[in-house]
């Protein structure tokens, strides 16, 4: 199917998915060789139900999975402390990383990952490629990085909360649209992702900022009409850390990547791929009734084997 109007894309922020699947879910090993699969059973879980539980006009037509690559990207190239006070990923978490791409690629869906940058960039290249096709597109993810798209044909579902953030939702959060939101978040900082932004200056106070005087350029040409001034002085002062942090904060839109939409288009998965990646994980699946026990209840808490092996035609629905 070629994209364009009638089409819609579901873009799933894969790397946010791994790590609220561990989080979900106790710790749970492979019974034959005692490998953390925790993370695997709830990630699958989480992608079966966003994909098989949307229908009718929310149903996607073309579906990717997209994760951060493993390493520095270009912002760690501008400014070198960018996320530099995120701890390791949790040991046992470590070796599952790899296994969710194969999860993503048993279920016959599209994994992406781009060396130099963060899922973000891509999920941001491919939500403009489709609106301007005419396509609708859903962003699987409550990530607030990902606000700034919401709009005229994007919007976010937080998978969790079953609950979609449209441009009023953005507004919510941040107090201006999503196209002030690059703004507000450069003037705010993220201590997450530890983008400095201006010192003593929050959501609510940059929102007030933004809002009063249109957006941060038109801001910090008039700073010294400011009239508090801690506030005045902590935007003169650092002007040039807030513009950084505006590029830091600021998604890339525009990748060369190398495939189509079209590439993207929901199909169903391959039983001789599916089948041999479940049984690997020892998750259940039709011709294993009960399933195989992982250690710790590991093959119970993988609801999405059988359903999706079924789909897949390896048994009677």
């Amino acid at each position: 199917m070629s994209f364009g109007k009638g089409c819609h894309l579901h873009l799933v922020d894969g790397s946010a998915f791994i790590f609220r699947a561990y989080h979900a879910l106790p710790p749970l090993t492979r019974k034959s060789d005692g490998a953390p699969i925790g993370a695997v059973a709830g990630f699958c879980n989480m992608l079966f139900k966003v994909v098989e539980d949307a229908t009718g006009t929310d149903a996607p037509t073309h579906v990717a999975v997209i994760f951060d690559y493993s390493g520095k990207t270009f912002r760690n190239d501008m400014y070198p402390l960018y996320k530099a006070n995120r701890p390791p990923a949790p040991e046992d978490l470590v070796p599952q990383f790899p296994l969710t791409r194969d999860a993503t690629r048993a279920f016959n869906i599209a994994c992406i990952e781009v060396e130099n940058y963060e899922a973000d960039d891509i999920i941001a290249t491919l939500a403009r490629q489709a609106n301007e096709a005419g396509g609708r597109v859903s962003i699987i993810s409550s990530d607030k990085d990902l606000m700034q798209l919401v709009g005229g044909g994007v919007e976010m579902v937080d998978p969790m909360k079953n609950k979609r953030i449209g441009v009023e939702g953005v507004e919510e959060k941040f107090g201006v649209g999503p196209d002030r939101v690059v703004d507000v978040q450069a003037l705010a900082g993220d201590s997450v992702d530890n983008v400095p932004g201006a010192p003593g200056i929050g959501i609510k106070t940059a929102a007030l900022l933004i809002n009063e005087y249109g957006d941060l350029d038109s801001l910090l040409a008039r700073a010294e009409e400011i009239k508090q001034p801690k506030r005045r002085a902590t935007l003169i002062d650092n002007v040039e850390q807030i513009r950084i942090s505006r590029e830091l904060v600021r998604l890339v839109d525009d990748m060369d990547l190398e495939f189509s939409l079209d590439d993207l288009e929901m199909k169903d998965p391959e039983p001789s791929v599916l089948l041999p990646f479940l049984a690997d994980m020892e998750f259940p699946y039709p011709e294993q009734p009960g399933g195989g026990q992982a250690g710790h209840g590991g093959a119970r808490d993988c609801r999405c084997g059988s359903r999706t092996a079924r789909r897949a035609g390896s048994g009677p629905d």
